[in-house]
Formats: structure tokens, C-alpha cells, sequence
């Protein structure tokens, strides 16, 4: 397995359509959740992912500040369902903050996480700071990591 961090226009044509195949099969067909996946921010964004035999295993994009939010942010988590349970969400935040704090320094970055797995994101020093909303009928709520917080 490696980790790659691309803009998108680094992305090879293959690994861009696995990144996608994978963000489809997880977002809209396993949460049964139409929406528009494909929302320009990922022209602007890294994507970081593990690859293994042409296959994503996780993946998930850093936006810049002023995209999405304020602060830079990252977006579409996701680990494909049968290599679930290997710690390989938490390697892709980890990873994430590490890129994030050696591109632009260290930084608050602020997320759209599914209520759900909130605490999962909790445990990597990010902390509520909204109300439960739903977005595509799924409840989220805002976190922050703080860099005050983090050192």
C-alpha cells in the first residue's frame, strides 16, 4: 500500500476515476444518498489517498481556506467498505494534519463530519462547534481543530 497527496492535476487519469469509483460506491449507493458529487472544489483541491494494485483504499481531499469554509478544510472521508476496521480512516487524518501543518503551516482546519462518527473525530482534537444539520438528509454538525488546541 502507498499514500499519495496530488492536486488534481497531478492525478493520473486511473487514479482519479478509482478515487471517484470509490467516493460513488461509498456516498451515494452504500448511504443510498443522491447528490452532486463532482462540486468543482476537488479542481482546487490535494487529494490524499492509499493505493494498493490500481485500488483506493482511503481517500479524502484537503481544501484550501475560503472553498469551503474559512479555514482550511478537508472533505469526503472515506474508506472503501472491505478494508474497513485497519485503522486506515485514522492513518488518512493523521496523514491529512501532518500534510496540512507541512504545506501551510499549522492551522485550524474545520470539517463537515457525520454525526455518527463524531467521536472518531473528536479522538484527532477536533471539537463540535454547531448544531446537528442535516446536508443530503444525513446529519452532520462542524467541527474545529484548533491549533491552540493541538500543538
Amino acid at each position: 500500500m502507498e499514500w499519495k497527496i496530488k492536486r488534481f492535476d497531478d492525478l493520473t487519469i486511473r487514479e482519479l476515476y478509482s478515487i471517484l469509483e470509490l467516493r460513488n460506491k461509498v456516498f451515494v449507493v452504500e448511504q443510498e444518498c443522491i447528490y452532486q458529487d463532482c462540486d468543482g472544489k476537488d479542481l482546487s483541491s490535494y487529494h490524499l489517498f492509499a493505493i494498493e494494485n490500481n485500488e483506493v483504499l482511503a481517500y479524502l481531499r484537503i481544501l484550501d481556506k475560503g472553498i469551503s469554509y474559512d479555514e482550511i478544510s478537508i472533505g469526503r472521508v472515506v474508506v472503501n467498505k472491505i478494508h474497513r476496521g485497519k485503522d486506515l480512516g485514522k492513518k488518512a487524518m493523521e496523514k491529512a494534519i501532518e500534510c496540512i501543518n507541512d504545506i501551510y503551516g499549522k492551522s485550524k482546519i474545520r470539517i463537515s463530519a457525520q454525526v455518527y462518527i463524531k467521536d472518531f473525530y473528536k479522538s484527532l482534537g477536533f471539537a463540535e462547534v454547531s448544531n446537528v444539520y442535516l446536508e443530503d438528509d444525513i446529519p452532520h454538525i462542524e467541527m474545529l481543530r484548533d491549533i491552540e488546541d493541538n500543538n
